[in-house]
């Protein structure tokens, strides 16, 4: 577990501010026929304005600011100037944020225009996964108390839990350790500790949980074509419960 002291959690909370911000500047954006590349182009811009890095540019060659996942695309989806966004997509957002070399990292799935109750109730339920995984953590419990409460929240409401991708640990490198599935048994898993700084971010699916990795070696999605959403935050485990720094 990333235990981290009380000058890295500073810059850790600083850097997780801007990724708040640079999502909901990104989410101001977000209409019918602007590409995702242009998202991309902006969102970059501001996290740079505001002092910081976007820290998945360039990280293990990934050539942009944000991952733009439209739809059927789970995760890691690469902007591009031939993607439009239409009336009824839904496109998740992900996107680090570099601030004098802590991160922060958050994902919202936002609806483009009017969107299917079908699409409503998976962004809805994503979402409620990540707060009923958050409800389960403390200093003291497995960490798979967590991700059981993620996988039960997400199949008992029809949709499935993406297995290949999961949530980690973050600080002074953007992934850490531990892994955090959200998937498991209560007992799997470490002991969470305090001031452990952890990325959760449930993957839910609308059909079925097998995905596909796409020919850029980057996007991942679902096999049955069926639509994807995802939800995370940065949150500080204290021994008074969790602080949730990118909301």
């Amino acid at each position: 577990m990333n235990n981290l002291a009380p000058a890295e959690l500073v810059l850790v909370k600083k850097a997780c501010e801007i990724t708040r911000d640079a999502l909901n500047y990104c989410k101001s954006l977000i209409k019918p026929g602007i590409s995702t590349k242009e998202l991309d182009i902006l969102v970059e811009k501001f996290i740079i304005d505001s002092g910081a890095k976007p820290a998945c540019k360039g990280y293990e060659g990934y050539p942009a600011t944000i991952c733009a996942s439209v739809n059927e695309m789970v995760v890691h989806g690469i902007p591009s100037k031939d993607v439009i966004l239409k009336e009824g997509d839904i496109i998740s957002v992900d996107l680090v944020v570099e601030y004098k070399g802590y991160h922060g990292d958050a994902t919202r799935t936002f609806p483009v225009g009017k969107i299917s109750e079908e699409k409503q109730k998976l962004i809805k339920v994503t979402e409620e996964c990540f707060f009923k995984g958050v409800e389960k953590l403390k200093v003291g419990c497995r960490l798979g108390e967590l991700s059981h409460a993620i996988q039960s929240h997400a199949e008992a409401n029809g949709f499935s839990v993406v297995r290949e991708l999961v949530g980690h640990g973050i600080g002074k490198s953007m992934h850490e350790p531990p892994n955090v599935p959200n998937y498991g048994k209560v007992t799997d898993g470490p002991i969470v500790t305090e001031n452990a700084c952890l990325a959760i971010e449930p993957m839910i699916n609308m059909g079925r949980k097998e995905v596909w990795l796409v020919e850029d070696g980057w996007g991942v999605i679902t096999r049955d074509g069926k639509a994807s959403a995802h939800y995370e935050n940065t949150v500080h485990v204290t021994k008074n419960g969790v602080e949730i720094w990118t909301l």
